[in-house]
């Protein structure tokens, strides 16, 4: 990997929240100290650590929903920190998030169709026609037939639901997915169908993946590369089978105890 270009590369990025406490005087919260990290092309790198680590903050950052305090982020060699909000209107595309509980970020009186093309109205990409045949593509690629497009979002299952709002972030050729918990709130069937169908997708497409969990058996599963979090910062970092095999840090052991207790850990590594 050293001798490839990564297409997401972040420098001692910081994030602080400031809000109005019960006296009336500012508060601060530092949600990420100090991040260093790297996601190269065709590559899965998971975010791993308990709730309230900041895993989420970071990812929202990553995808330039939210400003860093302090750092720099750089996105297919361009240091987006200092780009102009014009420009970042124009590389957001390239880097979508999935969220935990689609049902929230779908619109429930759209159509499946309707809901994978919006993004393409959105930015004015093709005339009708274009856009629905590329919607119906991207449905059937994520495993939707033809005769389930003219669905609305909630009449889908959870499982569904969730295919759909993957072929809708890959709706504008996005090259890198943000997952959020993505497979969390499915069960483990449905879970093991979707990381599958990741899988293929990433093959297929060559997306990278940055997987947000707290769940290090599915991390280990999906990802070459695995960072564990605790309290904004990073405090383990390395390839998914020595995190698994030979974890060093309190929190990655403890994760690992609580995802054997689940999973069969030996067997989910696919890191190099």
């Amino acid at each position: 990997m050293e001798a490839v270009e990564p297409v997401l590369r972040l420098e001692n990025v910081s994030k602080t929240y400031r809000s109005d406490g019960v006296s009336g005087r500012q508060q601060e919260v530092h949600a990420l100290s100090d991040i260093n990290l790297q996601l190269f092309p065709q590559t899965t790198l998971a975010l791993v650590g308990p709730s309230g680590s900041g895993k989420s903050s970071l990812g929202r950052c990553m995808a330039l929903l939210e400003p860093i305090s302090g750092g720099k982020i750089w996105l297919d060699g361009g240091e987006v920190t200092q780009y102009t909000e014009r420009q970042k209107r124009r590389v957001r595309p390239g880097i979508q998030m999935v969220f935990q509980d689609p049902a929230s970020s779908l619109n429930p009186r759209f159509s499946a169709l309707e809901l994978v093309m919006e993004p393409l109205q959105i930015q004015k990409r093709g005339d009708r026609g274009t856009q629905r045949e590329k919607a119906t593509e991207l449905l059937a690629r994520v495993g939707l037939r033809r005769d389930q497009c003219d669905r609305l979002a909630n009449e889908f299952s959870g499982g569904q639901r969730q295919r759909i709002a993957i072929a809708r972030a890959l709706a504008l050729e996005s090259k890198i997915l943000i997952l959020d918990e993505a497979l969390s709130a499915l069960d483990c069937s449905v879970q093991a169908q979707i990381a599958n169908l990741l899988l293929e997708l990433q093959s297929s497409l060559a997306l990278s993946y940055v997987f947000i969990t707290h769940d290090m058996a599915m991390a280990a599963h999906l990802a070459e590369q695995i960072a564990v979090m605790e309290r904004g910062r990073i405090v383990e970092i390395g390839a998914g089978r020595r995190i698994v095999n030979a974890p060093q840090h309190a929190v990655t052991q403890r994760l690992l105890q609580a995802a054997r207790g689940m999973h069969d850990v030996a067997q989910a590594p696919r890191a190099i």
